[in-house]
């Protein structure tokens, strides 16, 4: 697993078991979006969560973060 990647599986895991206000951005200033799975290569998010995040509630930026921690399971070897 690259180190971008654990990064954000750590990220999310802290995210998600230490909720507090003001859910932080996954944003890695990596922006380049992966054409075969439609999400930044960088914070795993699709276009539509990028553009959305500033006005989204924190459960919802919660619930980003959840998508991000499936979609990185998905990877091999990613836990």
């Amino acid at each position: 697993m690259n180190a971008r990647i654990k990064l954000l599986v750590q990220r999310a895991e802290q995210v998600l078991t230490q909720p507090r206000p003001n859910v932080p951005s996954p944003c890695l200033s990596v922006c380049v979006m992966d054409p075969q799975t439609d999400v930044c290569a960088g914070c795993w998010r699709s276009l539509e969560e990028i553009g959305v995040w500033s006005r989204m509630t924190d459960e919802a930026k919660r619930q980003v973060w959840q998508r991000i921690q499936q979609r990185l399971k998905g990877l091999s070897g990613a836990t």
